[in-house]
């Protein structure tokens, strides 16, 4: 019983399994990498089994350690629902909480908004991660990922802290070269640029309207899986954007974009996305309460 694997052991062995790499983990974790393989050796010392192939360019887990690391993510899982369960009692979020969102939105607004409740709660310790790809929270290993439209699994709870929806916009210099579209249809005829977020299918815009739901493809001169790159591009006059209320708002009510075919959109909200086993988790629910309320203090849409 003393040869028993200490938990930090297994949540190290985890996060090295999923990043298959010990320098990736010891960048993530902040520990040396020298240290990350120490403390693998001495859990598979205690095992008395091998979890990992190592080579000079990455690891790759074994049979025996795909294994270990279902059951490690099972009790790992366990000690966090009860230390969670714990915590809910007093409200009081504690540990490490890891966010996923996409770059723009986690820049201009989630970030600032993390910083506020880190530091109201110092308990509290937050790890963001800015990806434009979708992420699937649990083989990942988030807690939380703050998401702008899209599906969701059935294995995970949402809620919806923000409304808003895409526009179309362009500039005013591009206009006055290529005119303005009267309807949908004439889009096929422009300059779009597109951006290929998480839940956006490549060149291919769906908008509500008038007569419901309606699709057209684009042709895209130029395209880029960052908002905000895209964003600077329609400034710049290369042609229409379909993006986010909450980022092009201030540049449509400047003037260095104007907001086409209004009776247009798509719907985009701001949703929070979780495991099911963390719906009792305190520092999920502070959390997403917090966001709620920062939101509402500046509303993203209307």
């Amino acid at each position: 019983m003393n040869n028993l694997p200490l938990l930090d052991d297994l949540k190290l062995f985890c996060t090295v399994a999923r990043k298959r790499s010990f320098v990736a983990t010891a960048n993530e974790l902040g520990f040396s990498p020298a240290y990350v393989s120490k403390r693998i050796a001495l859990l598979e010392k205690n095992l008395n089994v091998q979890l990992l192939y190592r080579t000079t360019r990455q690891v790759s887990v074994t049979e025996e350690g795909e294994s270990v690391y279902e059951w490690s993510q099972r009790i790992i899982e366990d000690v966090e629902q009860m230390a969670a369960s714990v915590a809910s009692a007093s409200r009081l979020p504690k540990g490490t909480l890891r966010v996923a969102t996409s770059p723009g939105f986690g820049l201009k607004r989630l970030a600032p908004a993390l910083s506020q409740l880190v530091s109201r709660y110092s308990e509290l310790h937050v790890q963001i991660e800015l990806l434009d790809r979708p992420v699937d929270l649990i083989a990942e290993g988030f807690d939380l990922d703050i998401r702008i439209g899209g599906s969701v699994e059935a294995n995970l709870i949402v809620k919806r802290i923000a409304r808003n929806h895409r526009v179309l916009c362009a500039s005013p210099d591009y206009l006055a070269r290529f005119g303005i579209p009267e309807n949908l249809a004439q889009l096929r005829h422009h300059r779009c640029l597109i951006i290929r977020e998480r839940d956006q299918t490549f060149g291919i815009w769906r908008l509500e309207g008038p007569n419901g739901t309606e699709t057209v493809r684009v042709n895209y001169p130029m395209s880029c899986n960052n908002g905000a790159i895209v964003h600077q591009w329609a400034l710049d006059g290369h042609g229409i954007v379909l993006r986010s209320l909450w980022d092009v708002r201030e540049s449509i009510a400047s003037g260095s974009l104007v907001h086409l075919l209004p009776v247009y959109y798509q719907e985009a909200d701001i949703t929070a996305v979780y495991p099911i086993r963390l719906t009792q988790s305190a520092k999920i629910r502070v959390c997403v309460e917090f966001l709620e309320q920062q939101l509402a203090k500046q509303p993203i849409s209307g």
